[in-house]
């Protein structure tokens, strides 16, 4: 009798076992962007979700906007609905507006100064997402953002003539922008096209990339050749679906999204000038600052960081930014000397 107890407890557990290894074979992660299909974020994701498979994770991507804006991806990951986002500092600002520190219009000049921000930074930004129910699995980026307008955009005076795009769920930016006299349009990324068509808006701000693999430079033929801030991003996982995933199996699924991260950093910064001049061969016409102009964009922008402060980003993280960036700076200036 004790035998057969013992038997019947041994397939038990066994049956257990075959249910739990069931479940983690069919576990599906859903993810959200806004990337189009077949862009080298879409591509990159989808190689990402192969290597998974190994390790009985399977990735559905549903790219192109079709669950809505970033801030739909957010509140879908929030009830459920979905698991995964690759979403840009806008999109992650809905968890922790500190993010946005990463992409301050005019603090860096170059990707060194970026990238050793975000180095700085990451530890803390990650554990502030963390403790909010969100796990980062590899940080990326789309690029500079410039402007596209239907006209040259070459001065501060010229983009308040334009009927320029802003993301609609951004209100402390966009009432800063208003403060300054200008006119901001707020809408949804997903309905760019459809409203540079019937004249809504007649520019936009954006990476080149971004406006290739959309096709919104063709309604915006004018890009302001000036880098004002790089659009920083992230892949990331709600903390509930991260934990479903087996332990056993969790260092994989983060190595391979950690190569993701560094496909996105290499492709995305090989491709910026390749996607530039794809345009201009289809009409895209890029317009060079004098430093006079380029002048003034740097004082309209630093002019508002009092009002970026504490609004759009945290004061503390806006000076973390800010001390990193000339931390560079210094120890550069340094090394030269």
């Amino acid at each position: 009798m004790r035998s057969i107890f013992k038997k019947s407890i041994l397939v038990a557990a066994l049956a257990l076992l075959g249910v739990s290894g069931a479940l983690a074979q069919d576990l599906t992660l859903k993810l959200g962007t806004l990337a189009p299909e077949g862009s080298v974020w879409d591509n990159i994701m989808r190689d990402m979700g192969e290597q998974w498979k190994a390790s009985g994770v399977k990735l559905q991507v549903y790219p192109g906007g079709v669950l809505g804006d970033e801030p739909d991806i957010v509140s879908k990951m929030r009830i459920g609905q979905i698991q995964m986002g690759v979403l840009t500092v806008v999109g992650l600002a809905q968890i922790d507006k500190g993010v946005q520190a990463l992409s301050v219009p005019m603090l860096y000049h170059s990707y060194a100064e970026s990238d050793y921000v975000r180095g700085k930074m990451q530890p803390l930004l990650e554990a502030r997402l963390l403790k909010k129910g969100f796990k980062v699995l590899n940080w990326g980026e789309a690029g500079w953002v410039m402007f596209f307008g239907k006209e040259p955009i070459l001065t501060p005076d010229d983009l308040k003539k334009a009927k320029f795009f802003v993301w609609g769920d951004d209100t402390d930016t966009l009432n800063i922008w208003k403060s300054a006299g200008y006119s901001p349009i707020p809408l949804a990324a997903t309905d760019i096209l459809p409203n540079l068509q019937t004249g809504l808006i007649n520019s936009f701000d954006t990476t080149p990339i971004s406006a290739l693999s959309f096709q919104w430079f063709a309604m915006a033929p004018h890009m302001t050749n000036m880098r004002w801030a790089p659009l920083v991003g992230a892949t990331i996982i709600t903390t509930k679906a991260w934990n479903k995933i087996p332990v056993a199996a969790q260092p994989a699924v983060l190595k391979a999204a950690s190569e993701a991260g560094v496909r996105f950093k290499d492709e995305i910064r090989s491709g910026e000038q390749k996607a530039i001049d794809v345009m201009i061969k289809h009409g895209l016409t890029v317009h060079d600052l004098t430093k006079e102009q380029y002048d003034q964009w740097e004082k309209l922008f630093t002019g508002i960081y009092p009002q970026i402060g504490g609004t759009v980003i945290p004061q503390d993280m806006m000076d973390m930014a800010v001390k990193y960036r000339d931390e560079y700076r210094s120890t550069r200036k340094a090394a030269a000397e």
